[in-house]
């Protein structure tokens, strides 16, 4: 709050006060006071009305800075009323007063607000788990009966299946805390998983798989694990390079305190420019309009659930060389079931 600014709010007082003073030195010059008088006069005056500008400007300065500095120093500018003193001026009472309500009308809002996303998300959740039903029997049907079934009819089923899991775990993400249960995870038992899931798949594209010793238990949540193994598996299927020798290459590498967990694959690979963007919400870049079923989500949720896990997450990449997608376990997170 400047003062030359407080002094341009208050101009007509300013203009009204040497008015008055006019005023007053006619009057005293109609009674023919004394010139000494006089300017005495005017000069207490005048003394009195600067110390009250002086005194209302410093009681008002140091509630307005203190409030515009709080707005800007909090993350959450919302929250400035907690950080603020109740104001001893009647202008900042009103401004208090508004600034509660509001803010009581907002928590109230936003409480709402919630209970209906939180309604919508049960909902869908509730509604995703039905369908899983058909789901699973179509893909139970497809493998006991493979010859009823079209190629395109199974590749169709395994797309829904998919899509369905992704947005289960996208539902999920804001509070998949809830969800978790942190135990020793075998990397081995997993990724075999993941990868029988995929087998058709896999041998239709005729994918070399290429997976090394992963004699190491991680302290994870098993269906996480396995949704972002899945998600990274897939996306090496889906952008398969036309070459003889494509493969997925899964290894892990100790270093230090660490664990990495590797998959890596001689696909399409990114561009460069795409790298830093590639766990962005819905970023599909230059692949997605190659792949136009691409929905840009896959990485995104992986993403968030390896922040949530504690794990880190890296892709590096070379256009139509590789990519490498590098899970990261702190030492914390796991140990060589071999020793």
């Amino acid at each position: 709050m400047k003062f030359i600014n407080y002094v341009k709010d208050k101009i007509w007082y300013v203009i009204l006060f040497i008015v008055s003073l006019a005023f007053i030195l006619l009057m005293l010059a109609a009674f023919k006071t004394k010139i000494e008088l006089t300017i005495a006069i005017l000069l207490v005056i005048t003394i009195f009305f600067i110390t009250s500008i002086l005194i209302d400007f410093f009681k008002k300065k140091d509630f307005y800075n203190n409030l515009l500095s709080s707005i800007r120093n909090l993350d959450k500018a919302y929250l400035v009323l907690e950080t603020l003193d109740k104001p001893n001026f009647y202008e900042g009472k009103i401004l208090y007063q508004a600034l509660y309500e509001i803010n009581k009308s907002m928590n109230e809002n936003v409480k709402n607000l919630k209970l209906q996303v939180d309604d919508f998300k049960e909902y869908v959740e509730m509604w995703i788990h039905e369908v899983k039903i058909p789901i699973s029997s179509l893909v139970l049907m497809q493998h006991n009966h493979k010859d009823k079934f079209s190629k395109d009819q199974i590749r169709q089923i395994k797309r829904i299946e998919n899509y369905v899991e992704q947005i289960l775990y996208y539902v999920r993400q804001e509070t998949a805390e809830k969800d978790y249960l942190i135990t020793d995870v075998s990397l081995n038992k997993r990724v075999n998983k993941v990868l029988l899931k995929n087998k058709d798949d896999i041998l239709e594209n005729k994918i070399n798989l290429i997976v090394d010793t992963l004699s190491y238990d991680v302290s994870t949540d098993s269906k996480w694990l396995e949704f972002i193994i899945n998600q990274i598996i897939n996306n090496s299927i889906k952008y398969k390079r036309n070459v003889k020798n494509s493969f997925i290459k899964i290894y892990v590498i100790e270093n230090n305190d660490k664990l990495d967990l590797i998959i890596e694959d001689n696909g399409i690979g990114i561009k460069e420019s795409d790298l830093p963007m590639v766990f962005k919400k819905s970023f599909t870049g230059h692949n997605g309009r190659i792949k136009s079923k691409s929905t840009g989500m896959g990485l995104f949720i992986v993403k968030s659930l390896c922040d949530k896990l504690g794990h880190k997450i890296n892709v590096e990449s070379k256009e139509k060389e590789y990519t490498k997608v590098i899970i990261t376990f702190s030492k914390n997170h796991y140990y060589d079931v071999v020793k």
